[in-house]
């Protein structure tokens, strides 16, 4: 009897699940999003956008963390102070329970930014372009924002203030430059084997984030003589992450490799929703106290973390960073100059993640155009003036919408679905904030392994194409930069095409100058006979 019952009920459940994509496809909401025409269904929809929630969720937390060292809007008059006397500027540097206080407070804040951003993002990306990507703050900009621009709890030379003001000015000319057509023309002429590279460097590049220690499982990390190597140790340096002890030791190394072997199974037998099981049995694993692997140690910041993971349920209320935006500084070269080079990172990093995003999904045709190009470069764009008013830096499409394109997406279900994910986590960030990084880290790996199959369609017989792919896939991960890797490609391939323009420029050349000089034997020739002419 129980032999029989396992297989009855899994023929329900797809029966069932069967019924209800064939009444959704039909629905006005199907063939909005066109179900059937892109050969999905509405349960695979919903898996593949959790799938890219679960990937993204950790932006949560880290851009909250990252913006937040910049010390946000606090200043010296949040300082505590003894009686009778006045904090000074060195407070913001030192430990100081009043600015611990306001640092706290707007890390809630921009936890709540963070969410709407891309909530509203992801939302405008599936109703709008109908295409399966998620948005969310991006990691390169607001760390430049942070520690470059504004700086260390405010040490910088550009007020956190300008600086969301520099973020809305190049997100606003930057969705001019996307409604005039331009960055679909840039997109056009990047080079095909640059584009299938950018592919392939981006999934180095966010596996190499999953092996590291703050975003990952831990497998790599910092070495003064070979600048990266082996880690995973049971004792790390908080700051540097450097190896102090017990090298592959971590307990957390080994289960997130659990958690990878999960998912490796899941996918070589096709088990939908992999991605996800890997993720939730490392983060549940991880939720219990008490253990070496847990995300909650007897810590002072592992009880303060466990206590607000105990809330469940958390709503916060943005207090400080909305709306903090002046203008009383543009009139310097620096805040242009932070201006330019956002721009520019907004320009090649966000257009060569979305367009590989498309390629990755199967979107783009032989002309190089996908549908609901020109409006996912609008949103693109849009969702960053949306996020600096929410007070986080650039908003942009997101690589592990790749997650969800493996599971199956290919719909702006999907990036719907991610946005009811952030709506939701709005009210449960207690809960998605305390996923470990090593229950991360392997859904990247893999992810990088999936992003890696474009390789095979670059010709490797050809050296005008090879070395640019090459440099591209090089470059973004060992410099820590996608724009750098897209440059580096694009720059080569011009290089390496110079020879061919020179060739056909002295050969243009060469072809005038036997022209003129057949010309002037001919002017010659006729000038000779007219003297002998009137010789005779």
């Amino acid at each position: 009897m129980g032999e029989g019952l396992c297989p009855r009920l899994s023929s329900s459940w797809k029966n069932m699940e069967k019924g209800l994509n064939d009444a959704v496809s039909k629905t006005k909401v199907g063939k909005y999003f066109k179900l059937d025409a892109r050969k999905s269904t509405f349960t695979k929809e919903l898996r593949a956008g959790t799938a890219t929630f679960l990937t993204m969720a950790y932006i949560i937390t880290v851009n909250a963390t990252i913006l937040a060292d910049s010390g946000g809007t606090c200043s010296v008059a949040d300082c505590s102070a003894p009686v009778n006397q006045t904090a000074g500027p060195d407070c913001m540097l030192k430990p100081n329970e009043g600015y611990q206080s306001c640092l706290d407070k707007t890390k809630s804040d921009l936890i709540v930014a963070t969410v709407l951003s891309a909530m509203i993002g992801s939302f405008a990306m599936g109703i709008l372009a109908n295409l399966p990507f998620g948005l969310a703050p991006g990691m390169g900009p607001n760390a430049f924002v942070a520690y470059n621009m504004v700086g260390f709890h405010g040490s910088g030379p550009i007020s956190y203030k300008t600086a969301m003001a520099i973020v809305l000015v190049e997100g606003c000319a930057f969705f001019i430059v996307s409604a005039l057509g331009l960055r679909e023309k840039f997109a056009r002429i990047v080079p095909k084997p640059i584009r299938l590279a950018c592919a392939a460097g981006i999934g180095l590049f966010i596996a190499f984030v999953g092996l590291q220690v703050h975003q990952g499982v831990g497998l790599v990390g910092p070495d003064q003589s070979t600048l990266v190597t082996v880690t995973a140790c049971s004792s790390t340096n908080p700051v540097t992450g450097e190896c102090i002890s017990g090298k592959m030791r971590s307990p957390t190394f080994w289960l997130g490799s659990v958690g990878l072997l999960i998912t490796c199974y899941g996918l070589m037998k096709e088990i939908k929703g992999s991605m996800i099981y890997g993720i939730l049995f490392v983060t549940l694993t991880s939720w219990i106290r008490g253990t070496a692997v847990t995300y909650f140690p007897q810590t002072l910041l592992g009880d303060n973390n466990y206590k607000y993971f105990k809330k469940v349920v958390d709503f916060h209320k943005i207090q400080s960073t909305a709306g903090a935006i002046s203008f009383t500084s543009f009139n310097t070269s620096g805040t242009w100059l932070a201006f330019l080079t956002l721009f520019y990172v907004d320009m090649l990093g966000t257009t060569g993640i979305l367009y590989t995003m498309a390629e990755i999904g199967g979107f783009v045709n032989e002309k190089g155009n996908f549908e609901g190009q020109y409006m996912a470069f609008l949103v693109d764009a849009g969702s960053t003036i949306v996020g600096s008013t929410l007070g986080v830096t650039t908003t942009a499409t997101y690589v592990e919408s790749s997650v969800g394109i493996r599971e199956g997406g290919r719909t702006g279900l999907t990036a719907v679905t991610v946005g009811l994910c952030f709506l939701v986590s709005l009210f449960f960030t207690p809960l998605l904030t305390s996923v470990p990084p090593w229950a991360i880290g392997p859904s990247l790996v893999m992810v990088g392994v999936m992003m890696m199959k474009v390789v095979k369609d670059i010709d490797w017989e050809n050296i005008k194409e090879a070395v640019p792919a090459f440099i591209t896939m090089l470059l973004m991960p060992l410099t820590y930069s996608i724009a750098n890797g897209i440059v580096g490609g694009i720059g080569m391939y011009i290089a390496l095409s110079l020879y061919d323009y020179i060739v056909r420029l002295m050969a243009w050349l060469i072809k005038m100058r036997g022209m003129v000089v057949e010309e002037r034997n001919q002017v010659s020739a006729t000038a000779g006979a007219d003297l002998a002419i009137e010789v005779i």
